[in-house]
């Protein structure tokens, strides 16, 4: 199980807690957590990535294991940590302003 942490404003459009728990088959990659993620909450697609481009949202950043990996590769492999459920992914809302 991958474990997914949501900021506020994602799980309280979901309707969901602060983590929630994923089954991924194969490799565990952004995009394979993303598309879960989707697929399980439907009206979180377009909140974190272009619906039709499906690259991130600017005020959107993940990490694992202390790493921003917001604008890597979706396509590569997770941490170990976070593919066996030690570590979560986690989606931040980011802010901006001063």
């Amino acid at each position: 199980m991958i474990r997914v942490r949501l900021p506020y404003h994602l799980r309280n459009l979901a309707g969901t807690g602060a983590e929630v728990e994923l089954e991924i088959d194969g490799p565990v990659t952004q995009r394979k957590v993303l598309d879960a993620l989707e697929a399980r909450y439907p009206m979180l697609r377009g909140t974190m990535r272009d619906l039709t481009t499906h690259q991130r949202r600017p005020f959107i950043r993940f990490f694992a294991c202390q790493e921003d990996l917001s604008n890597d590769d979706v396509d590569a492999a997770l941490p170990e940590a976070v593919a066996t459920g030690c570590e979560p992914y986690l989606v931040v809302g980011s802010m901006a302003g001063g």
